[in-house]
């Protein structure tokens, strides 16, 4: 029988085990697009992952930090995660998300669907940039 733990473990199976994405393609997709940075270094899918690294995910807007303090290499029930992975994102990052959330417009329920002049005004915004 296999184990779950391994030394040679590659960064995109390991976010994957730790519950970070969904699939382990999409893991390797987002190392692909250099959303991943392993000690402030973009990373490929094949990257050999290490006890003790700092892995970065940039969601935005937010760039998630965690700190590696075990090797998984099978995905795990989120209880057990915590053995796992250390989440040290700043407070900072997490308050972006807030703000983030604070800025969409709020509509009435039952108004219907947003006019042209509503959805310009919404396009308006510029949130994302």
């Amino acid at each position: 029988m296999a184990s779950l733990t391994d030394d040679n473990l590659r960064i995109d199976k390991w976010l994957w085990a730790v519950r970070i994405f969904k699939t382990r393609s999409i893991a390797a997709e987002a190392c692909r697009k250099g959303k991943i940075l392993v000690n402030d270094i973009e990373v490929k899918p094949s990257r050999i992952l290490k006890v003790g690294e700092i892995v970065s995910v940039k969601r935005m807007p937010v760039v998630y930090k965690y700190r590696v303090k075990g090797l998984l290499c099978r995905r795990q029930s989120a209880k057990n995660i915590v053995d796992f992975i250390e989440d040290i994102t700043p407070q900072e990052e997490l308050i972006k998300l807030e703000q983030n959330l604070s800025v969409f417009v709020h509509r009435e329920k039952g108004a219907g669907r947003p006019t042209k002049k509503d959805r310009r005004d919404i396009d308006n915004l510029n949130i994302f940039e």
